[in-house]
């Protein structure tokens, strides 16, 4: 678990988009996928699954979408990355060392390591990486432009 996929970060990215897109319409897997540069079949299926573990809310229909299924502040990295990492784990074995040597001694560390980052994630919620982008002038260039339409 302790990697950051490409996968994992466009999941990220893209619950950070709907934090800041989603008032009060849904966000579309296709504008998310535009600002983001990656195919929009991609990002769905990484979609469907927060979906199924309760950290999105798909709407359906022709203004539907995606919203948070929680408070901004009740979601955290850390599970949004173990949510990810079942899609990235899928067919994938964990590594167990092979020595004796190994699982005494490497295989300990590593998993104390792992543990670590788990728990300093576990306490960064999407509110905290929503402030940190409006710190960075981010949150300007991400808040959808008023639509002027007459």
């Amino acid at each position: 678990m302790l990697k950051c996929t490409r996968r994992t970060m466009h999941a990220l990215e893209a619950v950070v988009d709907i934090a800041f897109h989603a008032r009060p319409e849904p966000v579309q897997s296709k504008d998310i996928a535009a600002r983001q540069g990656v195919p929009q079949r991609y990002l769905e299926q990484v979609m469907q699954h927060l979906v199924r573990n309760g950290v999105l809310k798909g709407v359906r229909g022709p203004r539907g979408g995606y919203t948070l299924a929680r408070e901004r502040r009740r979601i955290t990295v850390g599970e949004v990355v173990r949510i990810v990492s079942e899609l990235d784990a899928d067919g994938e074995e964990n590594f167990v060392a092979g020595s004796d040597l190994g699982r005494r001694t490497v295989q300990p560390i590593w998993e104390e390591c792992q543990n670590a980052v788990m728990a300093k994630v576990d306490k960064i919620t999407l509110e905290d990486l929503c402030n940190r982008a409006e710190r960075a002038g981010l949150a300007a260039e991400l808040e959808p432009a008023g639509d002027f339409a007459i």
